[in-house]
């Protein structure tokens, strides 16, 4: 089970007026529990008066950077981001996961492929670090990046894409698509719609050459390029996506129960292990999360999001039935092994035995 680790701040600069890009050092010898897959990304907590917050943040760097940077966007009201990019500086100390998440692509050195991005604002950071070593570990291959933001005060790692853009001339082309500021190419302005995704794909992206896509932004965004992906002929394993758990309710809005037979009792008896060790306790059917449940019965239970975003606080039932209320993180197959995410599960059964071990 992944525990929290102190890092150093050993650099904090700014990329747009309210996002900073971070650069961190393990602390005590844990360098190795850091060492990251591009795309991936870190939880950090932090005691904000009295009360524990938990927000994740992407891996922007390149593997061939030789660094740990997250990059960090002011959300309005966002304690965490706020604090970060107002308060944080060099030399302080921050509690971080060693990296997670799934939303990246194998590197080969002989592969010869056509990788498709598409950001949302702050959602370059993990493309960023997936397209920085795909080039430089790809040779071969190509990368074409569509990237949308307000405006262009609003391009996170603006200079540092042109950079990149001059260094692979012929292997990275990036469309910037601007909300607000009007362009030479009408296209490029506006929402990224299905509608204008198709238009791309009709006149600047070769779609049918496309290998794998990566999309990372607000759902809605994604849920229109996925849709767009689709009708074009790409299939649910040529796409990789991550949401903006920012862009989520704290909750899901719970379903109708399912009835199960026999089922009387509104309590359910639960048995919870992590790290080895197992509480067993009570706790209702209703109005609790197997995650809240566990955090109130003293057990360390992993989470970040509590969205359904990140997969943090993934575990696997191996007795009795939940109902999970939403699921971005996890794959088809997962949730056929009985995986769940605990901060959408509520028990159906009057007996839940969960293992976040295995």
């Amino acid at each position: 089970m992944a525990r929290f680790h102190n890092l150093t701040v050993t650099d904090i600069h700014k990329t747009i007026r309210d996002a900073v890009v971070v650069t961190l050092a393990p602390q005590n010898g844990a360098a190795a529990e850091f060492d990251y897959i591009p795309g991936q990304y870190l939880t950090f907590r932090r005691d904000f008066d009295g009360q524990e917050l938990r927000r994740s943040y992407s891996i922007c760097a390149g593997l061939d950077d030789g660094l740990l940077q997250v990059g960090i966007k002011r959300v309005d009201g966002g304690a965490f981001s706020s604090w970060a990019n107002e308060e944080l500086k060099p030399g302080d100390t921050l509690e971080a996961m060693p990296p997670m998440g799934k939303f990246h692509n194998p590197i080969d050195a002989k592969a010869s492929k056509h990788y498709l991005g598409f950001a949302g604002g702050s959602g370059i950071t993990p493309v960023l670090s997936i397209l920085k070593t795909t080039l430089a570990r790809e040779p071969a291959s190509e990368f074409t990046l569509v990237y949308a933001n307000r405006g262009v005060n609003t391009i996170m790692f603006r200079e540092e894409l042109e950079d990149l853009k001059n260094s692979y001339l012929g292997r990275l082309t990036i469309i910037h698509v601007l909300e607000s500021d009007a362009q030479e190419i009408d296209l490029f302005t506006g929402m990224v719609t299905p509608e204008k995704c198709a238009q791309l794909f009709e006149h600047w992206i070769d779609i049918k050459s496309v290998d794998t896509a990566f999309i990372c932004g607000p759902e809605p965004m994604m849920l229109g390029i996925t849709k767009a992906l689709h009708d074009h002929g790409l299939s649910d394993d040529q796409i990789k996506f991550e949401l903006f758990g920012s862009g989520q309710p704290g909750r899901a809005a719970r379903k109708a129960s399912l009835k199960v037979e026999g089922e009387t009792a509104k309590t359910t008896s639960a048995t919870v292990t992590i790290d080895g060790t197992t509480r067993a306790f009570q706790m209702p059917k209703d109005g609790q999360t197997v995650l809240e449940a566990a955090i109130e019965n003293n057990l360390d239970a992993p989470f970040a999001c509590k969205a359904g975003v990140c997969s943090t606080c993934r575990a696997k039932v191996l007795e009795g039935e939940v109902e999970m209320v939403a699921n971005h993180a996890l794959e088809d197959y997962e949730v056929a092994q009985g995986y769940v995410l605990t901060c959408q599960c509520f028990p159906l059964t009057d007996k839940l035995v969960v293992d976040y071990d295995q």
